[in-house]
């Protein structure tokens, strides 16, 4: 889509040490914070942007949503503007813009990273959907701020990116239940026959109700993939991003 740019990274090309290696993008999991500010300058850099110009989130799994217009502290480098170093970075799962040429981040290992752009009005987001956040309806929230802004649904460009898979998300059945009462299409089973939740279907199926109809979702399931971090597979590990961009 002309003037819109969508990115998701895998775990390669940075400098982090075991068990974070090689290119984790967050600063809350016990890397090197040195290590992490170095790879959030790699990971930009090749894709063209400019890493103060990226702005990133504390994702709470939750249904709030930030419009911004501009990184978190301007003069204050990318990662201090995180809640580890103290700096006010609000705790949001969904971010909106209607700046060109703002770059919008969310982290993951697992949970579904969301991207959204209406090149024609000028509105990106980028939303963290996991299961708790795909109950609570973070991305109808991103889609809603976004046409506050003046987006319109049947012009959004929707990508979801690699996340872990309906066949491997293993959950109580209880939990797969009460998941389904309010997301139908999330309900799934694993390859082993048991009960598991599809959080990227869910996402799908939510954009669809919202008219949103340019879709695509990654094939990658990151705890089957060992290009990418998993958090349900390995639990100290890094994290993935994934940035929307509008020229």
């Amino acid at each position: 889509m002309s003037g819109a740019h969508f990115a998701f990274t895998d775990r390669w090309g940075g400098v982090s040490a075991a068990p974070y290696e090689e290119l984790n993008l967050g600063g809350a999991v016990g890397d090197d914070p040195g290590a992490v500010r170095t790879n959030r300058d790699i990971a930009a850099k090749s894709l063209g942007i400019d890493p103060v110009r990226v702005v990133w989130m504390n994702q709470v799994h939750g249904a709030d949503v930030a419009v911004v217009d501009e990184p978190w502290g301007v003069g204050v480098p990318p990662l201090e503007r995180s809640r580890e170093w103290g700096s006010p970075v609000p705790e949001v799962d969904a971010i909106v813009t209607a700046r060109r040429g703002l770059a919008l981040a969310v982290l993951t290992a697992d949970c579904v990273p969301v991207l959204l752009a209406d090149p024609v009005a000028g509105v990106a987001a980028a939303a963290h959907a996991g299961r708790p956040g795909m109950v609570k309806g973070i991305v109808p929230a991103a889609v809603r701020a976004m046409v506050e802004l003046g987006a319109e649904p049947g012009r959004i460009v929707a990508r979801t990116g690699p996340a872990v898979c309906g066949r491997c998300y293993e959950v109580p059945q209880a939990m797969r239940a009460e998941v389904a009462a309010v997301e139908p299409a999330a309900h799934a089973e694993t390859s082993w026959g048991t009960p598991a939740v599809d959080v990227s279907a869910g996402v799908h199926a939510q954009l669809d109700r919202l008219g949103v109809r340019d879709r695509a979702q990654s094939p990658e399931c990151t705890l089957e993939s060992g290009d990418h971090f998993s958090y349900r597979r390995d639990r100290t590990t890094g994290r993935l991003a994934g940035y929307v961009w509008l020229d």
